[in-house]
């Protein structure tokens, strides 16, 4: 049932994602550097980084466009991917895009205002205005549904997390700094001796992680878990389950 409800919100997520678009979007807050203002994508970002103090990547698991689209894929393509191989790409273009946010910002004497709905015509991303037709914001729609999409499609199990997902950064870091003081915060924990060594965690984890060998050694943490709760409702063992707590 929670994997059921857990789809569902990933779903309503990528049919909103018109609506939200500019609120994620990594031009925006561009934009909104250049021009001093703090807008809906930079408080946005910011929200992501705060609840990943204690929630981890929670956002990646259960209320993201991007899982939307790509969690719709898997009947075409349920390949594990690898991510030691590609889980760097993302930090290749995070870290240039976020210097640049700072560098705009800085140029442009700071922030100096506030608007959440900077670019984004009544509250709503795709649509038209004065100085963007409707076709240039359905353009823009298309093609980042198209690059999410046609990774999972070709590459495999939520490609486009690993490789060019630019919000998964900020809440990589979060986690980092709270592992880093070790506060109480949502988490998995493992029971290896109910483990069966079953392997399904492994086979059914959205991320392409190796779960099975993260439970033999009690050891859950993983900076590309995105707390789906996937392995925790597929082990009918219950080796596997949530925790608020500081952790080991």
């Amino acid at each position: 049932m929670r994997q059921r409800i857990r789809k569902a919100l990933v779903i309503i997520a990528f049919l909103t994602f018109p609506v939200t678009m500019n609120f994620l979007s990594p031009y925006v807050i561009i934009d909104g550097a250049m021009n001093g203002v703090v807008n809906g994508s930079l408080i946005m970002f910011g929200l992501m980084f705060l609840s990943s103090l204690f929630f981890g990547r929670l956002w990646c698991g259960w209320i993201c466009p991007g899982a939307g689209m790509q969690e719709m894929m898997e009947p075409v393509n349920n390949k594990a991917v690898n991510g030691a191989k590609i889980d760097w790409i993302k930090w290749t273009i995070w870290v240039p895009w976020l210097s640049l946010i700072a560098w705009f910002a800085v140029s442009a004497g700071g922030y100096q205002r506030v608007d959440f709905l900077h670019l984004t015509e009544n509250g709503i991303s795709v649509a038209g205005t004065l100085d963007r037709p409707i076709f240039f914001a359905y353009l823009i729609y298309y093609i980042v549904v198209a690059l999410f999409v046609g990774l999972a499609m070709f590459a495999g199990k939520r490609a486009g997390c690993h490789t060019i997902c630019w919000m998964a950064p900020f809440m990589m870091i979060g986690r980092w700094i709270r592992n880093l003081f070790a506060w109480p915060s949502l988490r998995l924990v493992a029971d290896s001796s109910a483990c069966t060594d079953c392997k399904l965690c492994t086979k059914s984890c959205p991320m392409s992680l190796d779960v099975n060998a993260m439970v033999q050694i009690e050891k859950m943490e993983h900076a590309e878990c995105i707390l789906c709760g996937t392995c925790v409702d597929g082990c009918s063992k219950k080796a596997i389950r949530y925790s608020f707590s500081a952790g080991k």
